[in-house]
């Protein structure tokens, strides 16, 4: 069973940075996709950074340009680095890792990291 463990959340000021961790339970390279996806109080659980087995990195508009996300293969882990948070990036962050097996798409969750944006 696929475990995917987050750290790194807190409150942050507007205009802070933070970095969440995501660390897999198994090699990151077993994976087809990695990613962070966040849901905000009152609303549905919504994307926000991918990053592909051969390297492509795709974000949601909302966090182009502040977000990084970045994987370290010798420690199992993936990052995704918050720059200029505000109010608007408060919300649970989750980890999420895809395989392909037996021809179907499979989803793993982590647990998900409290991320609180506030002066």
């Amino acid at each position: 069973q696929v475990q995917l463990v987050e750290s790194g959340g807190g409150v942050v000021q507007p205009g802070g940075s933070l970095r969440l961790s995501c660390a897999a339970s198994e090699s990151i390279l077993s994976f087809v996709r990695m990613g962070w996806y966040r849901q905000a109080p009152g609303k549905e659980r919504e994307f926000v950074a991918h990053i592909f087995s051969d390297g492509r990195t795709e974000f949601a508009d909302s966090v182009k340009g502040r977000f990084t996300i970045s994987g370290d293969n010798a420690k199992n882990t993936v990052y995704l680095e918050m720059n200029s948070l505000n109010a608007a990036d408060t919300a649970v962050y989750y980890c999420n890792a895809n395989k392909i097996r037996s021809g179907s798409f499979v989803t793993h969750w982590g647990q998900g990291t409290q991320v609180a944006v506030s002066s």
